[in-house]
């Protein structure tokens, strides 16, 4: 039974699928009906919040003593999606009253502030949690059950697959999140990881009003190799969303940002590129060729810049030119131009490294970098 709903990205039509929220509250759906009809369903259905119906038929729905259980296997459509194909459980109890919803083995735990759920709750979200017990609701009326529930979600091999996402940074442990705010997912979206990314930026914004913005894991290894007198400073990793990074900086309430990263990624800066992702726009050698040419380079110098295919290599051109700290001091000045501009009002500055090491600050980082070294020196005496 296909769920046949798509959307066009470029020339290709990429099938929609459903996401693991929409797993859960049609396993919840199946496991009361066996308990409140003592007959398991063929089909679960229900309409999400994106008003799309979504038909699927469980993997499997029993009873196990008191327990009536149903499995919803996840389905993603064509998005690369970690928990496709995982399995979503359902186990339903009768209890006296009410309806409880919690989490079981492979669905994580919150354990930091500043989540869609309270420290110390199953990291079921809350559009899950309404349209779990708005389809369980729905077949007690069907039914005339006026007694409660006990809903327990479960994710097998969940905390496996947990570590391939941001869980373990955002404080969630010992699984996956049972998300959706749609319902739905949408192919190669890549709102989900922006919005994962300002969701941890706002999660450290409650320890501080300083952040290290890094692009990835060379950022962290430098940080943590060169600069192990910040540990202390929170930092969040933005991938290629630097300019959104900024952004949900600046709506959290950061008053001073420091970004560090390889020169492969923020010489796109200078140029005003703050998505680094190559397929969004490249320009290094560009950039290179431009700066140099401002700082004098020859024609040779020029073109030898532009047969170059990574910025290690440019690198290299301009130091056999004499050019290097020149060039190097010019892209600095427009990385820092293009990085106030975006931060609207902001302090931010921007640390930049090569595989060899140090390459230069823009003028802010530098002033922040020092404010923050006399800071943890006070502090730590």
């Amino acid at each position: 039974m296909g769920f046949e709903h798509y959307i066009r990205s470029g020339d290709k039509l990429l099938r929609c699928g459903y996401t693991t929220g929409t797993c859960a509250a049609l396993a919840a759906a199946g496991a009361a009906a066996l308990l409140l009809t003592g007959e398991a369903p063929a089909v679960v259905r229900l309409v999400t919040p994106k008003g799309w119906p979504v038909e699927v038929e469980p993997e499997s729905c029993r009873m196990e003593g008191s327990a009536a259980l149903c499995a919803v296997r996840k389905d993603a459509g064509d998005d690369p999606d970690v928990t496709d194909g995982m399995l979503i459980r359902a186990a339903v109890t009768k209890t006296e009253s009410g309806m409880e919803i919690d989490g079981g083995a492979g669905v994580g735990r919150v354990t930091k502030p500043g989540l869609d759920r309270p420290v110390g709750e199953a990291a079921i979200n809350s559009v899950p949690r309404r349209m779990i017990r708005e389809a369980v609701e729905k077949l007690c009326t069907a039914c005339g059950y006026t007694g409660g529930l006990r809903i327990v979600i479960s994710a097998p091999g969940g905390e496996e697959i947990a570590q391939k996402t941001f869980n373990p940074q955002l404080g969630i442990m010992g699984g996956i999140s049972i998300l959706g705010s749609s319902g739905i997912v949408e192919p190669m979206s890549e709102r989900a990881i922006i919005d994962t990314i300002a969701l941890e930026i706002r999660q450290a914004a409650i320890e501080s009003k300083r952040l290290i913005l890094l692009p990835g894991n060379y950022g962290m290894d430098y940080l943590t190799e060169k600069l192990p007198e910040l540990a202390a400073i929170p930092r969040a990793k933005c991938s290629n969303y630097i300019g959104e990074a900024i952004d949900a900086a600046k709506l959290a309430g950061f008053g001073e940002v420091l970004l560090i990263g390889h020169v492969g990624k923020l010489v796109k800066l200078a140029g005003g590129i703050m998505n680094t992702h190559s397929k969004t726009a490249d320009c290094r050698r560009e950039l290179f060729v431009c700066h140099a040419a401002l700082c004098g380079a020859d024609t040779a110098t020029c073109r030898a810049l532009m047969q170059e295919v990574t910025t290690e290599g440019c690198l290299d051109v301009l130091e056999r030119a004499g050019l290097r700290d020149a060039v190097l001091d010019s892209l600095l000045r427009a990385i820092q131009e293009a990085l106030t501009h975006r931060c609207g009002g902001m302090h931010i500055g921007a640390l930049v490294f090569s595989n060899g090491g140090f390459l230069g600050m823009t003028g802010d980082a530098e002033m922040i970098l020092e404010g923050w070294r006399q800071r943890c020196e006070r502090a730590s005496r």
